[in-house]
């Protein structure tokens, strides 16, 4: 037998009244006198020994009292202001402290259960200061007056008689199941049953050429009951690796050559329920405890999603939360993560990470990868009874290289070729080729076939053709943007940066939005049922605190990053660019020269796959009159202004500033006759079969009403509903018989409305 040392602190309240606080233990007791105390403790230690065969960890060898007094100013706060006392009082803070038996050193401060490890002697006090000052300014000053009503505190030990390397001896079958109650309600049991998995996946889970990365997992899961971290970037097969290490231990532990239990764990299940203060505390607490009677290891998808659940902060998250759990070895955890997030989990919270042993892995070599694509087709052919051409899959390869860069092979290549299979299956179709890899990647990115395919060439005629009919008035942005799609075609566009970067500049209404949305249907509204422009009024950021709401903070995502994930092959728009307040352009300046936004929480936003555009009035106040015929004579004045306003870096980082001239007579009339023409889309005449043909009466007469020369073509919308829309919508009313029918609109003291023939 062994003896473990648990250190006892204890206060004398009275003269027949000892407090004891069992430290390493989650004991208190009151007896009359100090031996009392410390005989009904090792009782209760050595019965609960006997009982459950199992103890509370001993860590501190040679255990120690330090006292701090710790200066604070007792606040009483409401729900909208604080009022601090004039003076500030002393708290005295006891501290149990001393080497540990893993090396390092411990400190415990037993008012507040908290505790912490540290590396060098000279670091307890200021690192137990720093924590007990911020604890106490926590409280209420009704709390800090029992703290000083306390007297000062004496230590002494407890010892407990136990048997190291203990056999375990769990109750498995129907009875052990029923005795678990919360841990099947965070965690998933893994491997799930067949009929689930088939549900969930049509291919096997398996590691391809990663096996060398799941024999070394088995074995530190096994041999040295390691805690491990499998870091890689997106895709680069860290689940399918732990899933085919989970299965091959589910395996020995069926032939009773092992005894685990494995669970598979999202962080946000463990506080989604919880309602009270400490409420999530308990569950954790007990999901523990259900994982040591169940002798199981958990799984954690998300390690970084850990330090975001739980409290405020990472110091007050569920991962700081089970750090003295791992650290007594009553917890064992195998996690993924990023390397980006491994570093933010490691400024975030350094104790965690130092309980992991690291397993990395890196991306596969190109052969590899290739060799993964054939055994992916083969099992494809021979259980699903679908081909995949040769072709197609190096077709597949290509595409995800190019448009995929910031996700990894093969995560990412056997994900969209699945969605392949999958949507073969659904079709009934038994053959994957060239053609169906092209119209499957357009459906997922909206991309067009002239980008996807090298042997389509790029019409230039047709190109400015449709860039004209959707930019009236405007030949330099027509010219500017056909430029746009010419270098994208050609492949000479920055791989790491956004497709282009560009600033529309110029009055208002004269087409940047416009212009913006036709750009976006250009590229990436192939397929697509909603609308692959972002569009963002920067005039809702225009104060400092506003930029946590525009690119989040903490654990709240901010609405670029969210629109960006959701699409992210997209035109981002961000109107009126310059009412922002200048801390959204500093943020702004990472995504305009690499593409990328990293959080503080390690997670990264990809904007590769974005045409940025920002639009400005700067300048406009500066213009005399903007009216017809004052075509480009305002130009240097919008772009000394930009110049002014804008920091030289930013500007740098634009790949081209582009500018609006005010419309012309000529202009008006196209948009009012395309605006005319758009209405025949509207629900209310396709659904009656009506078509709306229109003179120059009608055209002349909104091109006149529905442009003003502060605010360009704006109020043409608007016109059209007040003297188009609306009269239409009473004569239709009136007219509820009439279907299959052209209309023919003209103008004449109000709206008239002509039958033509039928159709």
């Amino acid at each position: 037998m062994e003896k473990l040392t648990y250190p006892l602190l204890y206060y004398q309240l009275s003269k027949d009244a000892v407090l004891g606080l069992l430290i390493g233990t989650n004991y208190q007791l009151i007896e009359k006198d100090v031996r009392t105390l410390k005989s009904a403790l090792t009782s209760h230690l050595q019965q609960q020994y006997k009982k459950h065969n199992d103890y509370w960890n001993a860590n501190i060898k040679d255990p120690k009292l330090k006292i701090l007094e710790i200066a604070v100013r007792p606040t009483y706060r409401t729900s909208n202001s604080s009022y601090p006392l004039s003076d500030a009082i002393k708290i005295k803070v006891p501290c149990v402290y001393g080497e540990t038996t893993q090396g390092n050193y411990e400190c415990n401060l037993p008012l507040f259960e908290r505790y912490f490890v540290y590396y060098e002697a000279k670091q307890l006090t200021s690192l137990a200061t720093y924590i007990a000052t911020n604890q106490l300014n926590k409280e209420t000053p009704e709390a800090l007056h029992r703290y000083m009503t306390l007297a000062s505190p004496s230590l002494d030990s407890v010892q407990l008689k136990v048997k190291y390397n203990r056999s375990f001896d769990y109750k498995w079958g129907a009875n052990f199941k029923r005795s678990l109650k919360v841990l099947p309600s965070l965690a998933e049991q893994y491997p799930y049953s067949k009929a689930r998995q088939r549900n969930l996946n049509t291919f096997p889970e398996v590691a391809w050429e990663l096996e060398e990365h799941v024999d070394t997992i088995i074995q530190k899961i096994t041999h040295q009951m390691a805690n491990i971290l499998v870091v890689g970037n997106n895709s680069v097969g860290k689940s399918a690796v732990l899933k085919q290490v989970f299965k091959k231990l589910a395996a020995q532990v069926r032939k009773n050559q092992l005894n685990y239990t494995f669970w598979n764990i999202m962080a946000q299940r463990i506080t989604a329920s919880t309602k009270f203060l400490g409420e999530w505390q308990e569950k954790v607490e007990t999901m523990i405890q259900e994982l040591r009677e169940s002798n199981g290891i958990l799984w954690v998808q998300d390690v970084i999603q850990l330090i975001q659940t739980g409290g405020q902060g990472a110091e007050d998250s569920v991962a700081a939360f089970m750090i003295p759990f791992i650290q007594q070895g009553q917890l064992q955890i195998v996690g993924e993560i990023t390397p980006k997030q491994l570093d933010s989990l490691r400024r975030l919270l350094p104790g965690f990470t130092d309980l992991f042993q690291i397993i990395t892995i890196q991306e596969l070599a190109e052969d590899k990868i290739h060799t993964i694509l054939r055994k992916f087709a083969a099992y494809s052919q021979e259980h699903l009874k679908i081909k995949i051409d040769s072709d197609a899959l190096q077709l597949a390869y290509r595409l995800l290289l190019r448009y995929y860069p910031y996700e990894s092979f093969p995560g990412k290549a056997v994900k969209f070729l699945g969605t392949c299979v999958s949507i073969a299956q659904v079709n009934e179709e038994n053959h994957i080729t060239k053609d169906k890899v092209v119209e499957n990647f357009i459906v997922q990115t909206g991309l067009p076939s002239l980008f996807l395919k090298d042997n389509l060439f790029l019409d230039q005629q047709e190109l400015a053709q449709h860039f004209s009919n959707n930019i009236i008035g405007q030949v330099i942005a027509v010219e500017a943007l056909v430029d746009v799609v010419k270098i994208f075609k050609a492949g000479l566009n920055n791989p790491h940066k956004p497709i282009q970067t560009l600033l529309f500049t110029g009055p208002t209404g004269v087409g940047k939005t416009a212009s913006a949305k036709a750009l976006a249907d250009y590229f990436f509204g192939k397929g697509q049922k909603k609308s692959p422009l972002i569009r963002i009024d920067m005039s809702e950021y225009q104060h400092p605190g506003m930029i946590y709401r525009f690119i989040g903070s903490n654990r709240e995502v901010g609405k670029l990053v969210q629109a960006v994930r959701e699409k992210p092959f997209s035109v981002l728009l961000l109107d009126e660019a310059e009412k922002a307040d200048a801390s959204i352009f500093d943020a702004l300046l990472s995504v305009l020269d690499e593409g990328m936004f990293t959080d503080a929480y390690g997670r990264v936003t990809n904007f590769r796959n974005t045409i940025i555009i920002l639009t400005t009035n700067l300048g406009a106040s500066n213009q005399q009159s903007i009216g017809f015929g004052s075509t480009d004579s305002g130009e240097s004045k919008y772009l000394s202004a930009i110049e002014k306003f804008f920091r030289p870096e930013f500007i740098n980082r634009i790949d081209n500033v582009i500018f609006f001239n005010p419309l012309d007579q000529q202009a008006i009339h196209k948009i009012s006759k395309k605006e005319l023409a758009a209405l025949n889309q509207l629900e209310g005449f396709v659904k009656r079969g009506i078509q709306l043909e229109t003179d120059d009466s009608l055209v002349h007469f909104l091109s006149t009403v529905g442009f003003d020369k502060r605010y360009g073509a704006r109020p043409l919308q608007r016109a059209i509903k007040t003297h188009v829309i609306a009269p239409m919508a009473n004569w239709l009313l009136t007219h509820p018989t009439i279907k299959n029918q052209i209309l023919r609109l003209s103008y004449e003291n109000g709206l008239q409305v002509d039958l033509g023939k039928k159709l």
